[in-house]
């Protein structure tokens, strides 16, 4: 399991401006190590979704081409303050995570 996701969810008028921190290493399987000049192995995340107020808002499937701990953000219609945002994710070694927080 990775570090905590930074997770900030505001009301801006009548949207939810939402956007996540990814802690991961995102490693392609392309680099080599310089110590040892062997390919280090890929691990990346493979997939993430994140639900909204109990609803699913976005379900992500993603690669190795995406930068060391990635940050996304969109915006969501209907939410409300109050609402708790959850977002999980999974890397291609099995490792997942999940954390939430709270539109203000």
């Amino acid at each position: 399991m990775g570090s905590p996701m930074k997770i900030r969810a505001q009301m801006k008028g009548d949207v939810a401006d939402i956007k996540i921190l990814m802690a991961h290493t995102m490693e392609t399987g392309q680099r080599k190590d310089p110590k040892t000049n062997q390919a280090i192995p890929a691990h990346f995340i493979q997939q993430f979704s994140v639900e909204v107020g109990g609803k699913a808002v976005v379900q992500s499937q993603t690669g190795p081409s995406i930068s060391t701990n990635p940050v996304f953000g969109f915006k969501v219609k209907g939410a409300k303050a109050g609402d708790k945002v959850v977002v999980k994710w999974q890397d291609n070694k099995g490792d997942s995570r999940a954390d939430e927080a709270t539109v203000a």
